[in-house]
């Protein structure tokens, strides 16, 4: 393995309060980042993302470990990094040719030298002709590539970017990207490694050789993996699609495993956690009525990140939403679009009843939990079963938080959809009278039953 260029050891971040108590933002984290790699930081808000990249370039100090710079102790930001930050951040006073010769400027770098490294970036990165211009004469593309060429002039080492291409239109976005890429594998740019922080799903997949996803409460890593697909990337091949489903599923599901990575010939190794307990997302009817109706609206498809903008959400309130929506089939997710089904498009459509109808022939039928708990009450003579049962068996798979929640979004669902009834205070499920029947088969049954089905799907 080669040696790292930046190495994070134990590193964290919190602050403490005047109470002794503390916020952890960042918990005790290892992270190399080594030559020749693109590496693409991907996490739900609040996870610590730009607090984990300010720390790796040494502009915000760790609470607690260290992290180096070839092997020695980064004690202030003068190590040889640049960041692309994406805002723009230009000088608003100062023409493009003196906005990347700042950097410079600042460094004691002559005259003459700055001038000379100015232009030749100027036209790596396609700004020839513009040196001129001032920011606000550039639509948002031409700043970008300003502030590409400011951060490439020193000549960094290591290249930061902090969500970069979210402040462009998609099409300029692309563009940007596609001509980043040919930089660096024409090895046009010096750059000996590249570290993108970004939400963007499809976008750490097309670019980056490596993907580290972080969870929250507080940031750690939650998967950290290599991505072996050859450039240029198939947004339409397989490998391409499954990565990308792989990546939704970590964010989906927070308090889960992560899966295992699927394999190259497309079949997925699920983990043994999930395989007998699916995760529920905590999303409620209403919200995914909401979606569904939105979605229907304006076409019936949507990029799921152009989705939250256009709902003013983040992007990681309305993932649960659409997972959600998705395990009651009611739309489909393929390469970060969400595009309703013709079950979804029934329900959307129906009266209030008839979604009822709707919901609750889906939820039982996908739902492993709703399926447990219908089938528990049927197997009983009373046809009551106390809420205990179910947490007990939770219990062994999620944290008791996580456990709590997942019976809180069952209740939530099974209520809505007078799947069944539920006492609040006695803590006790009970099938209502419509619903009384000869039990199809019992609480064991349906979990042989989704272990079967789960070694069908994986082929073990």
């Amino acid at each position: 393995m080669q040696p790292a260029i930046i190495r994070a050891e134990r590193v964290e971040k919190y602050y403490s309060q005047p109470s002794e108590n503390r916020i952890q933002v960042i918990s005790p984290t290892d992270l190399s980042i080594v030559q020749g790699e693109i590496i693409a930081l991907l996490g739900p808000s609040g996870s610590g993302k730009s607090t984990l990249l300010r720390m790796l370039t040494g502009l915000s100090t760790p609470s607690a470990g260290q992290v180096y710079w070839h092997e020695a102790p980064i004690q202030s930001a003068n190590v040889n990094v640049s960041i692309v930050f994406q805002s723009f951040a230009l000088f608003p006073w100062l023409t493009v040719l003196e906005n990347i010769e700042a950097p410079l400027k600042a460094r004691g770098v002559d005259a003459a030298t700055r001038r000379k490294r100015s232009l030749k970036i100027l036209d790596t990165v396609g700004l020839d002709g513009f040196q001129a211009a001032y920011p606000k004469e550039l639509s948002g593309g031409m700043r970008q590539r300003v502030g590409f060429a400011r951060a490439l002039v020193v000549e960094p080492e290591v290249l930061f970017m902090d969500e970069p291409f979210s402040a462009l239109d998609v099409l300029t976005a692309e563009n940007l990207r596609s001509e980043l890429l040919e930089l660096w594998h024409k090895k046009t740019i010096p750059t000996k490694s590249i570290f993108i922080v970004t939400h963007n799903i499809e976008e750490a997949v097309l670019l980056a050789d490596r993907i580290i996803v972080l969870g929250r409460n507080p940031g750690h890593i939650r998967t950290d993996f290599r991505v072996n697909l050859a450039h240029p990337r198939d947004r339409k091949a397989a490998a391409f699609t499954q990565l990308v489903d792989y990546i939704y599923k970590v964010l989906t599901q927070p308090e889960a495993p992560a899966p295992a990575l699927p394999n190259i010939n497309g079949r997925r190794v699920r983990d043994q956690r999930e395989m007998k307990y699916q995760m529920l997302p905590h999303a409620r009817p209403g919200g995914i009525a909401g979606l569904l109706e939105f979605l229907l609206d304006h076409g019936g498809k949507s990029d799921i990140y152009r989705l939250a903008d256009d709902l003013a959400f983040e992007i990681d309130d309305l993932l649960p939403i659409v997972e959600a929506a998705s395990i009651l089939k009611f739309l489909t997710v393929t390469e970060g679009d969400a595009a309703i089904t013709a079950l979804g498009t029934e329900y959307a459509n129906a009266e209030i009843l008839r979604q009822k109808e709707i919901f609750r022939e889906a939820a039982v039928e996908n739902v492993l939990l709703l399926r447990q708990i219908v089938r528990a009450l049927q197997s009983k003579s009373d046809h009551t079963v106390p809420e205990d049962f179910f947490h007990d068996t939770l219990d062994e798979v999620f944290s008791e938080e996580e456990t709590t929640r997942q019976l809180e979004t069952a209740i939530n669902w099974g209520r809505y959809a007078e799947i069944f009834d539920f006492d609040s205070t006695r803590r006790r499920f009970t099938l209502p009278e419509s619903s009384l029947a000869e039990p199809e088969s019992t609480f064991a049954d349906a979990l042989e039953e989704e272990e079967e089905k789960d070694k069908q799907e994986t082929g073990l």
